[in-house]
Formats: C-alpha cells, sequence, structure tokens
C-alpha cells in the first residue's frame, strides 16, 4: 500500500495515499469540525466548516475532500480558521428556525454544539429567509424546512444509500431547498418510512412523528388496558440515550421502566419473532416442497416491503405472507391473551416500542387488523421511549433488571438475533434445519450469514438437500440482489432483506449519532454484539423450542400455517404508485 508523510498542526503522521487529510487528523486525534460530512455517505465540502490551511496554497482547503499530498503541511487551529468557522457557522444561523430549546435536537444538535465550541452569541448576519414548509402528513416522518442547513446528508441517505430518491435539492441560490418532487409531501412520494434521514440529519429539520401524547392519553384512561412490548434491537440502544456506551444491553432495565411507565402488561417482541419462525419456516418448507413460489423473500422489516411494492412489485408474490413480530404479538394479545385473561379486546390497547419509523406507517396499514381493531395502536421509537422515561423522573441507568410478563414474555436466543442483519435467516435456519432433518444442531451459530458485507449469501446443507441463501440490508442493497435475480445471474431459495443498513439496530428510530462518533465506531456492529451475547447466554436457542410458543399452539393456534394462525399471523401485500 503507497503511504504518505505529511505534517498536521506540527504532528508528523504516516497515512494511506487514498485518505483525505480530514481522515488523516483523526488517526492522530486531531478533531476538525464538520457538518455535512457523513462517513461513506456524504463528502462533498459544502458546508465550509472542516476548513484548514496548507502551506504554500493561495485558499483554505475542506479538509472531508481534500487529497493527502507527500509532504503536506497543514494547519487546523489558527486564528483565519477560526473566524472563517465562526462566519459560516453565524451565515448558517442567519437563515435558521434559532427556536432550539423548544427544539427535539435540543442537546443533540450538532449544529448548536458547534455554536457553543465556536463561542457563537451574536447573529451580524440576520435578515431575510427562505420560504420554509412544515411537512407533517405522513404517519411517520415530520420535515421542517426552517431548521435544514442544506449539509444534504439526506439526500445522499436517501438517494445513494437507500436508492429511494424520495427528496433532493431543488431550486438554486438564496432559494435553494430540500423537497420532494413537485413539493409534494413525503406522503405522496416514494418514501419508504425508513428513516435513515433522520439518521442522517445533523439537527431537526427531519424527525419522527410524535406517538407520546397518545400513550400518556391510554395509560390515563381508565377503561384502557394498555400493553406494551419492544422490539429486539431496543435493548442494544436504548442506554445510549442515557449516556451509556453504545451497544450496551439493558434488557433489565427496559423492562423495569416499561413497567415504571404504568403499562398493564409488559410483553416482549423477541416472543413473537420466535412465532415468526415457527409460521415463515413452515411456510418455506411448504413452497420446498409443493413448487412455490421461490425465492421465498422475509417480510420483517415494513421499509423494505414497502420498497418493494413500490419499485419492485413483480417480487410480491415472493414475500412471506406473515406479518412482522410486533403486529403478530398486537393480533395474539387481541386474541389469544384477550381470551384466556376474560379481557374485552376492544379495551386492549397495545403499544410497540420499535427501532423504526416504518412501523408507524405499518400499524397504519389497513391489512393489519380484523374486527375494527389494529393490531398495533401506537408505535414508540426508542427515542420516543427515552422522552417519556426522562418526563416520568425515572433514574434509567440505576434500575434494578427486571423481566418480561409470562405468557408472551418469553423468548429463544434465536428471537433476539431478530434485530440484527442475518438474524432472521439465522433463526430460520436453526429451525428449519432440525424440522427438515430430524437431527440436533450441534453448532447453531451460523457464522455465514452474520456480518456487516452490503449482500451476503450461502448454501446450506439441510442431510443432502442444499437450499441457497442470501441477505441484504439496507434497500440499496435489496436493488442489487434483485436486480441479479430479474437478469437470472442468481437463484436463491430463501432471502432476508432488512431496510435499513446493518438491520433493526440501525433503524429510523434509534438513537442518533454525531458525524464525528461515526468517524470511529460503527453502531451495526457494536449494537449487533449485544444482541449476539444476549442470545449466547439463553439456555433456549432456538424458537420452535420456546415453550410459551409451544403452548400457544397446543391451546390456541393448533400448528404453524393452520387457518386460524393465517387468520391472525398472516396478511398480504399489494404495488403502489411512485408518486400519489
Amino acid at each position: 500500500m503507497n503511504m504518505i508523510k505529511l505534517t498536521i498542526d506540527g504532528i508528523k503522521v504516516t497515512v494511506p495515499a487514498d485518505c483525505t487529510v480530514l481522515e488523516a487528523a483523526k488517526s492522530v486525534n486531531i478533531h476538525i469540525p464538520t457538518l455535512c460530512y457523513l462517513k461513506d455517505v456524504n463528502q462533498i465540502g459544502a458546508c465550509r466548516m472542516c476548513l484548514v490551511e496548507v502551506q504554500g496554497a493561495r485558499s483554505l482547503g475542506a479538509a472531508c475532500v481534500l487529497p493527502v499530498t507527500e509532504g503536506m503541511v497543514v494547519r487546523t487551529n489558527t486564528q483565519k480558521l477560526r473566524d472563517a468557522r465562526r462566519a459560516n457557522l453565524e451565515l448558517l444561523l442567519s437563515n435558521h428556525n434559532r427556536e432550539c430549546t423548544s427544539c427535539i435536537r435540543s442537546n443533540s444538535c450538532e449544529l448548536q454544539a458547534l455554536c457553543h465550541e465556536y463561542n457563537v452569541k451574536e447573529y451580524p448576519y440576520d435578515g431575510a429567509k427562505t420560504e420554509s414548509i412544515l411537512d407533517d402528513v405522513s404517519h411517520s416522518i415530520v420535515r421542517d424546512n426552517s431548521k435544514c442547513i442544506l449539509c444534504r446528508r439526506c439526500v445522499a441517505t436517501c438517494n445513494d444509500v437507500q436508492k429511494v430518491g424520495a427528496i433532493g435539492v431543488a431550486q438554486r441560490g438564496f432559494k435553494t431547498s430540500v423537497n420532494c418532487i413537485y413539493n409534494k409531501s413525503l406522503a405522496d412520494s416514494p418514501c419508504i418510512n425508513c428513516g435513515q434521514c433522520i439518521i442522517a440529519c445533523p439537527v431537526g429539520a427531519l424527525h419522527e412523528k410524535d406517538s407520546i401524547q397518545d400513550v400518556w392519553n391510554a395509560l390515563q384512561d381508565p377503561d384502557k388496558y394498555v400493553v406494551v412490548q419492544p422490539a429486539p434491537a431496543v435493548r442494544a440502544a436504548l442506554g445510549e440515550e442515557f449516556g451509556l456506551p453504545i451497544g450496551t444491553p439493558v434488557t433489565g432495565k427496559l423492562a423495569t421502566a416499561l413497567r415504571r411507565l404504568g403499562f398493564d402488561k409488559v410483553f416482549d417482541t423477541n416472543f413473537t419473532a420466535d412465532l415468526t419462525i415457527l409460521e415463515e419456516g413452515t411456510e418455506l418448507l411448504g413452497r420446498l416442497n409443493n413448487n412455490g413460489v421461490l425465492p421465498m423473500i422475509t417480510s420483517c422489516s415494513p421499509g423494505w416491503i414497502k420498497f418493494c411494492e413500490t419499485f419492485y412489485p413483480a417480487f410480491i408474490p415472493h414475500l412471506s405472507s406473515c406479518k412482522s413480530p410486533h403486529e403478530m404479538m398486537g393480533a395474539v394479545v387481541k386474541s389469544y391473551f384477550a381470551e384466556k385473561n376474560n379481557i374485552d379486546p376492544k379495551s386492549i390497547y397495545t403499544v410497540s416500542v420499535m427501532p423504526c419509523t416504518a412501523k408507524k406507517f405499518e400499524s397504519k396499514r389497513d391489512e393489519l387488523g380484523r374486527e375494527g381493531m389494529r393490531d398495533v395502536d401506537a408505535v414508540l421509537t426508542v427515542r420516543e421511549l427515552a422522552r417519556m422515561i426522562k418526563t416520568a423522573g425515572i433514574d434509567f441507568t440505576n434500575l434494578n433488571d427486571g423481566s418480561f410478563d409470562d405468557m408472551l414474555g418469553d423468548s429463544s436466543g434465536a428471537g433476539v438475533i431478530f434485530g440484527a442483519t442475518g438474524g432472521v435467516m439465522e433463526a430460520a435456519l436453526r429451525t428449519v434445519y432440525e424440522v427438515v432433518t430430524g437431527k440436533e444442531l450441534e453448532n447453531v451459530n451460523f457464522e455465514a450469514v452474520r456480518g456487516i458485507e452490503g449482500v451476503k449469501e450461502a448454501t446450506i446443507d439441510l442431510n443432502g438437500t442444499k437450499i441457497n441463501v442470501a441477505i441484504a440490508h439496507g434497500t440499496g442493497n435489496a436493488s442489487k440482489l434483485l436486480d441479479s435475480i430479474q437478469n437470472g445471474e442468481k437463484q436463491y431459495h430463501f432471502i432476508e432483506i432488512m431496510g435499513c443498513p446493518g438491520g433493526c439496530v440501525t433503524g429510523g428510530g434509534q438513537p442518533i449519532i454525531a458525524s464525528s462518533q461515526l468517524m470511529s465506531i460503527d453502531p451495526k456492529v457494536e449494537r449487533a454484539k449485544a444482541l449476539y451475547l444476549e442470545d449466547a447466554s439463553n439456555p433456549i436457542r432456538k424458537s420452535h423450542e420456546n415453550p410459551s410458543v409451544q403452548k400457544l399452539y397446543a391451546d390456541f393456534l393448533g400448528k404453524p400455517n393452520s387457518h386460524k394462525a393465517h387468520e391472525l399471523l398472516h396478511t398480504h401485500y399489494k404495488p403502489r404508485p411512485k408518486y400519489n
């Protein structure tokens, strides 16, 4: 590898030749401020916050796009640079909604942090502001252009990573804005509600549709029986909202906090993740044995489902008919649980705590409910749950570890790894292998389907029957995979697709990590570690061995894919127009 030697702030640095000055500075712990930069997503030098002085150069350079050269001498902290950065911040603020104390990103805003860092106290360029748009029509995402700083991180994420293209840059100069085509709402665009734009945004221009007050109202209603369920990935990230390191598992504290908030029952989506494996695995075997439509593709991720319905409708018959795990839980709570406990299902209010903004849209789908009831009544993101815990005055980090309620709170290790890319596939293979072969797995870890490569594939030998499987995470990678199938380049039997890069652990409803942190830590990896550790420590590691799931079938559903199971746990999908 060709290496380059340069000097940054008097420090000798040796880095690969393809490095930028920003990356070289980071390698020796020199901090250069950024706003538009987002590692591996957006490197355009637009915000001019990362300006540096290079000896011999006529002008300042943007470190995020400035390549290193042999013998280069760089300075990152001079009065000229500090003045330039402060002026850039003042110019950004001149066209910015400065209601910081009431902003959803107050204290986690990258613009606000830089203003503190550079001691910006005045607004010398205050004047006309561009016309702003508040788009709150979507069930999942609110877009507030009055807070947009035109960093384009959301645009790069939507167009280049997810390959959706719901938003883009319109007009020029002072009138430049980030918008949907023809100024449509996100609800009338190809938006798949994944929320990756929210994760990318450094300010409060994008955030989830708030459901907190709806949940408080339900908890205060004496006529409602309020049941909550957290998704697998929630336990790997919630602690970050309270200062714990990225990827700290907080399962016990999560259960305790939910009970403290006043929910009548605290169940676990991991339970219905196990249930999903029984239903989905049986569906796969049925297709394999009866010349059904193959490859079968998982249907747990609502962002992926809407992407398929919008951009790849020819693959709709390939989708598993299974509802996602949290929707299954809602259906089971309002049928089996209600019947066993003599509760009127119409009085039950189900709340899902999800790492995902697309779940908000999913819960409103006409197909997901029965007898006038929705399967899930409200969806909270991890960030919303954290705000509720703080509002309630709960000292989260000092909580004792609690547990989920019996009946629908038990789960296997296979259920928890649903939160990481490859987890649904691995959980399914653990069960399908034993069903097909009649043999006990000696090693339940399917390492071939783990990892954060964009597309992974493997061939699994089921005692002489070989099945080809593939895993993709992020809809941009899903496009590559589906295109290879359409072109006849690849053939598979079973595919897992998650709408968000990394799977649910980095979903659009998870805690937001500053771009400076993302230069040195990968939340996809760290949060997944927490889930795999919980899987490894669980005495039951296969979904079909969950005794509570076995009891559900024995007492109520009969068997996987039974008529009652289809009535409650399965659904259908439909093609969607790109623009309404």
